[in-house]
């Protein structure tokens, strides 16, 4: 870049400048009025000539401070070491005055290690984030947002966490007494009770009005967030307690309390002896998984079960909960079934019974399952409810209900089950083994045959870049970290999942955002396993907060996002297009409000400006293949990259 003739103005060259403009000043107001009167008139109005005051505080000795206010040891810091005995790997936030004492600390006190700051553009993003990464590794994150407006943007985020059973630990930062509040914006940013607005859709919160407070809160916070069925907590960090010194009697005083993690709780002894009986004497028992594997152990203690028992795992996609290859996946038949086990299904309802519209106030509803059909779920949500957020589906009525947390409570179900097994079970079940295996198959020959239509069309098929990215990815070890509701399930119906991180399910509330971060936040855990990260991202997700591919780039999270950039959101247009129907009207019309076109949207060119690797858009199917080649050898290297396909609807 050129630089400017005249060069920059400094501290010393600014007063200069200064004082030759007030000499000037004076010259000017020194000549007569008609000396003044032969001047041409000035063409725009003159900017207005600083005031003597103005000058004097530019050039003059700056005055002495009458006090300094410092400290070596703020609360904060105390605050910090309370945070860091709890294992936090990272924090996700977006930067706020109302936490910067604690921001500062972290840096500096703290060393930026355990945890690591990670920046993000916004606070819905750095949610969704740790929403994805506690679904890869287990742990939650510390994430931090600032006062009420914060919090605000947030909120989304949070509630897909709380319906998704994911414990997000979030540090809030306010100010609660007046006498701190510095001016109007701390004003419009603080509150009463800052936790208030997500009390609703969060497990646990507190305000701490000391420092010893704030010790036993954020410790115990982490506990109940981390106890089935886990939810997000949220901990208030007034300004005053982390910036203010100290207290000289605390400083000794202060400790950190012990962290005793709790058990999960298992089921009744009695209750899984019963459960035990059913699931022996039944001749067509079938497994419903929600989101019971919160482990690997999870995955293998189902895995044993219904193989003890060959009983037919059908699963709601919540979490990777069972191996897609294994015969047993997806084969069971619901209304053949004598007796239906529910693992941590919120919706047991919904897969029991059928739903019919009948008009706009109503819908017809049927049992689908045979009568005499035995019901059982084992579910840790039955120990915790809220009444305004209503995520817990219809009531369903079963006829053994248990509240434990289903994986803990699965290896004491399967001793219960190998006690009661004699021969005469054994054989009868090994047939009922062959008999899905069978009808397993057949499922997955469907699948591929129905992947081969339109499989060379353009825009490009769902099961084509589904069927690309396998063809690539299959011998790495890879972890898809997106929601497939969307692009019809194919990676399920024709890759094959067999380890926990390859899987990690959807948002929990369906709230639109949480795509993008929560891949790149899931993208992060595997980052040290030296995993390869898939995200097929959904253009009106991404369109939320793009932001966050900066936050990729910038701190070096390798991710492949393949854009399923189908122009629109296609949902809704199916919405839109169905009430036209039932309402006997043009459906030609349906694009109106819901399409991302005219112009089109340049996901490459959005990519490339947040300094990431980027390819297209494409949408010849057959650019694809080498576009993917391409962009893993740049992941591989440790940098994200993104993929723009344009696609078909669905």
């Amino acid at each position: 870049m050129a630089k400017s003739k005249n060069g920059p103005v400094s501290g010393h060259g600014r007063r200069g400048f200064l004082k030759g403009v007030a000499a000037g000043a004076a010259a000017l107001v020194a000549k007569p009025p008609a000396a003044q009167a032969q001047q041409a008139a000035p063409q725009r109005p003159a900017a207005p000539l600083p005031s003597a005051t103005q000058v004097a505080f530019e050039t003059g000795t700056p005055p002495p401070r009458a006090d300094v206010y410092s400290t070596d040891r703020p609360g904060a810091d105390f605050m910090v070491d309370v945070l860091k005995s709890l294992n936090f790997d990272y924090i996700f936030a977006n930067p706020g005055s109302s936490f910067r004492g604690l921001q500062e600390s972290f840096i500096n006190y703290g060393g930026n290690k355990a945890p690591e700051w990670i920046t993000c553009c916004h606070e819905e993003s750095s949610i969704a984030m740790a929403h994805g990464y506690f679904k890869i590794e287990g742990k939650p994150i510390l994430c931090m947002a600032h006062g009420t407006v914060g919090l605000q943007h947030a909120s989304m985020a949070i509630y897909n966490a709380y319906a998704d059973r994911v414990p997000v630990y979030l540090v809030l930062g306010n100010e609660q007494d007046i006498a701190f509040r510095r001016s109007d914006v701390e004003w419009a940013h603080s509150v009463q009770d800052a936790a208030s607005m997500v009390r609703d859709y969060t497990k646990w919160d507190d305000t701490p009005v000391t420092l010893r407070h704030f010790a036993e809160s954020a410790v115990r916070a982490y506990k109940i967030a981390m106890t089935p069925p886990m939810e997000p907590v949220v901990i208030v960090a007034g300004g005053a307690l982390q910036e203010e010194p100290m207290p000289e009697e605390d400083r000794k005083a202060l400790r950190v309390p012990k962290l005793a993690m709790t058990t999960p709780p298992a089921g009744d002894p009695n209750a899984v002896a019963e459960l035990a009986k059913m699931l022996v004497n039944a001749e067509n028992p079938v497994i419903i998984a929600g989101r019971v594997a919160r482990t690997p152990d999870g995955i293998n203690s189902l895995v044993e079960l219904a193989e003890l028992l060959q009983a037919p795992v059908q699963d709601r996609r919540f979490r990777m909960n069972f191996p897609t290859k294994n015969p047993l996946y997806n084969s069971g038949d619901v209304p053949n079934a004598d007796v239906i086990l529910g693992l941590e299904v919120p919706d047991f309802w919904y897969v029991t019974h059928a739903q019919t519209p009948i008009n706009r106030m109503g819908m017809e509803s049927r049992s689908t399952v045979k009568p005499g059909t035995k019901l059982v779920t084992i579910t840790a949500s039955d120990l915790f409810s809220r009444s305004n957020y209503q995520d817990f589906g219809r009531y369903a009525e079963v006829d053994l209900a248990i509240a434990a947390d289903a994986e803990a409570t699965l290896p004491p179900l399967i001793e219960a089950c190998k006690k009661l097994l004699t021969a005469d079970r054994k054989q009868a079940i090994e047939q009922r083994g062959k008999r899905l295996a069978d009808r397993h198959k057949q499922t997955r020959d469907r699948d591929f045959d129905a992947a081969a239509y339109g499989f060379d069309a353009s825009p490009v098929s769902t099961a084509r870049m589904s069927a690309e990215l396998w063809n690539q990815i299959r011998h790495e070890d890879w972890s898809l970290v997106s929601d497939l509701t969307f692009v019809s399930w194919w990676p399920l119906r024709l890759w094959e999942f067999d380890k926990h991180y390859q899987y990690i399910g959807g948002h929990g509330g369906y709230g639109i955002g949480y795509g993008a971060p929560a891949a790149v936040g899931a993208a992060l855990a595997n980052k040290k396993h030296g995993r390869v990260t898939i995200n097929i991202q959904c253009d009106g997700d991404l369109n939320y907060a793009p932001g966050v591919l900066w936050t990729a780039a910038h701190h070096n999270i390798p991710l492949l996002s393949v854009m399923h950039n189908n122009r629109g959101y296609h949902q809704e247009r199916m919405f839109l297009e169905d009430m036209a129907c039932r309402a006997n009207r043009d459906v030609s019309k349906t694009h109106i409000g819901v399409a991302l076109d005219t112009p089109n949207i340049n996901y490459a060119t959005m990519a490339k400006a947040y300094g990431m690797y980027s390819a297209g858009p494409i949408d010849n199917p057959n650019d694809l293949g080498p576009a993917i080649k391409a962009a893993l050898e740049v992941v591989k290297k440790g940098e994200p990259a993104l993929i723009d396909v344009v696609t078909q609807p669905r």
